[in-house]
C-alpha cells in the first residue's frame, strides 16, 4: 500500500507540474500566433485524446502512459513540409525575441506556479517548531561556537529566523561558500546574545548527510512522560484499544520513563507484538499492539500511530503560528520562490565545480516517497513540496544543456551574436551531448536512490 501511495501522489505531483510548464509553451505559442498542432501531456501510447476547433485549425490534446513529461508541437519547417500561406505561423519563421519567450515561458510558469503554491501555503497559516537548540554534540562546531542548550535562534545574519526550517537554510545558503555566519540568540536566561558559526574548514554537502546533525546542532525537545496524546484513526493504536490518556509504563518488561524511549523500542519492534503495560486512571492495563511498518530515512520501522501528548505551556514553547493575509503573502511567496531558486543553482554548481556530493542528487524514487509522506502529512504540507519541485524544474530547465529549454536559449543566444541560426548540424551535436548528460545525470538519481533504499 506504500508503495502504490507515494506512487499514485508521484504521478498527481509530475502531471501537476508537467501541464503548467507545457501549458505556457501551448499558451505564449498562441498568444504571439504560432500555430500549435499538439498538446500532450505524457509520452507513449495515448490513453485519451481529443481535438479543439481554434481559428478553423485542429488543435489535438493527449493524455499519453507515460507521465513522465510532455511536449508541445507546433507548425515547424523542420518538422515537416509547410504550405506557403501557413509559414507565417509555423515556429521557426518567427523572430528571435517570440521563438526565445515561447522557450522560456515553460520554465517561467513553473517558477509562477512555485509563487502561487508558496502564497497559497503562507495564507493557509502554518504552525513550525521554533528555532529551539539542544546541547550540542561534543566537539562539534557548534558546540565550538557556544551554542548551549535551549537558545533560541532569532537571526543567521541579517535575516530573521522563525523556524526551525529557516535556521537550517540559512546556514545552508549563507555557508554554503564556507566563512562565518553570524547567528544572533536568545539564551536560556532570556538574554539575547551573538554567535559565530566558523565554517572556514567545512564543506557543506560534501557528501549526502544532515547538515545540521553534521555541524552538530540539535533541535531542542522536553523529556515528558510517555502520555498518549491521540491516535491515528485506523492505526495500531486505536485498533489495540489505547486512548488518549493512556500513560506508558511498560513495553513488555521495559520501563518506559520517556516517550522518546517508547518510539526506539516500537521503531525497532520489527512488527512483532508488544505488550503495552499502561495507567489508565488509577488502573494498570496490559494491551497487546502489533505494530505496522512504515518506511523512515531509507529503513523499515514500526510504527503504532499514536501521538505525543504535550502540555499547554510547552507547545506555546515549541511551535508558532505563522499567519500572513492575502496581500502580505504575495512578497513572501516570490521572496521565498527566489531564494530557493538561487540555492538550487548555487548547489548546482557546486557540484558542477567539485564542492559539492553527486550523492546529493535525487531520482524519481526519492521524489515519490516525498510526495507521498507530504501527502500523508497534509495537503499544505504537500503543496509545500510541490512549490519546491515546480521550483527545481523550473531552474533546471533553463540550464544551458541542449535537448533542455535553456539549451534552446543557448543556441539563441549564439544567434542574436553571430547575427544567423546555428547549423543543423551543431545543433544535432548539441542535442546529443545534452542526451548524453541527462542520461549521466538519471543513471546518477536512480544510482542514489538505490543506494538509499537498498
Amino acid at each position: 500500500m506504500g508503495i502504490l501511495h507515494n506512487l499514485l501522489f508521484f504521478i498527481v505531483a509530475i502531471a501537476i507540474l508537467v501541464t503548467i510548464h507545457e501549458f505556457g509553451h501551448y499558451w505564449v505559442a498562441r498568444k504571439l500566433g504560432v500555430r500549435v498542432l499538439r498538446f500532450s501531456i505524457g509520452f507513449g501510447r495515448p490513453l485519451y485524446t481529443w481535438a479543439r476547433d481554434v481559428n478553423g485549425k485542429t488543435i489535438e490534446y493527449i493524455i499519453a502512459a507515460i507521465p513522465l513529461g510532455g511536449y508541445v508541437k507546433m507548425l515547424d519547417e523542420r518538422e515537416g513540409e509547410v504550405a506557403e500561406e501557413e509559414r507565417p505561423y509555423a515556429f521557426n519563421t518567427q523572430p528571435l525575441l517570440t521563438r526565445v519567450a515561447i522557450v522560456a515561458a515553460g520554465p517561467l510558469f513553473n517558477l509562477i506556479l512555485a509563487v502561487v503554491l508558496y502564497w497559497i501555503v503562507f495564507i493557509s497559516g502554518i504552525t513550525v517548531e521554533r528555532a529551539l537548540l539542544g546541547a550540542p554534540a561534543e566537539a562539534s562546531i557548534a558546540a565550538l561556537s557556544g551554542f548551549e542548550n535551549n537558545d533560541e535562534v532569532l537571526k543567521v545574519g541579517d535575516d530573521v529566523v522563525k523556524s526551525w526550517s529557516d535556521f537550517h537554510m540559512l546556514v545552508l545558503d549563507q555557508g554554503l561558500d564556507g566563512g562565518t555566519l553570524d547567528v544572533q540568540v536568545r539564551n536560556a536566561d532570556g538574554l539575547i546574545e551573538n554567535r559565530q558559526i566558523d565554517l572556514s574548514s567545512t564543506q557543506l554537502l560534501e557528501r549526502e548527510s544532515d547538515v545540521m546533525a553534521e555541524l552538530g546542532f540539535r533541535h531542542w525537545w522536553p523529556d515528558l512522560p510517555a502520555v498518549i496524546g491521540g491516535v491515528i484513526e485506523g492505526g495500531p493504536a486505536e485498533q489495540a484499544g489505547l486512548q488518549q490518556g493512556d500513560q506508558l509504563l511498560r513495553l513488555d518488561d521495559y520501563t518506559i520513563k520517556h516517550w522518546d524511549e517508547l518510539v526506539e523500542r516500537v521503531e525497532h519492534s520489527q512488527a512483532k507484538p508488544i505488550n503495552f503495560v499502561i495507567l489508565r486512571g488509577q488502573q494498570e492495563i496490559s494491551i497487546i499492539v502489533i505494530p505496522a511498518i512504515k518506511e523512515k530515512q531509507g529503513e523499515n520501522k514500526g510504527f503504532i500511530g499514536a501521538y505525543q501528548e504535550i502540555p499547554k505551556e510547552l507547545k506555546d514553547k515549541l511551535f508558532i503560528d505563522i499567519d500572513y493575509s492575502a496581500f502580505e503573502a504575495i512578497p513572501a511567496a516570490i521572496a521565498k520562490t527566489w531564494d530557493m531558486s538561487k540555492l538550487t543553482l548555487r548547489v548546482i554548481w557546486k557540484m558542477i565545480v567539485g564542492e559539492a556530493s553527486l550523492s546529493n542528487i535525487s531520482g524519481p524514487v526519492t521524489i515519490a516517497k516525498y510526495a507521498g509522506v507530504t501527502a500523508e502529512i497534509g495537503l499544505t504540507t504537500f503543496i509545500g513540496f510541490l512549490a519546491i519541485i515546480s521550483v527545481s524544474l523550473g531552474v533546471l530547465n533553463l540550464l544551458p544543456i541542449p535537448v533542455l529549454d535553456g539549451g534552446h536559449l543557448f543556441f539563441y543566444m549564439i544567434e542574436a551574436i553571430k547575427g544567423s541560426p546555428v547549423s543543423e548540424a551543431f545543433e544535432l551535436r548539441g542535442q546529443q551531448i545534452g542526451i548524453a548528460i541527462l542520461g549521466a545525470l538519471m543513471i546518477i538519481a536512480f544510482y542514489n536512490d538505490f543506494q538509499r533504499f537498498m
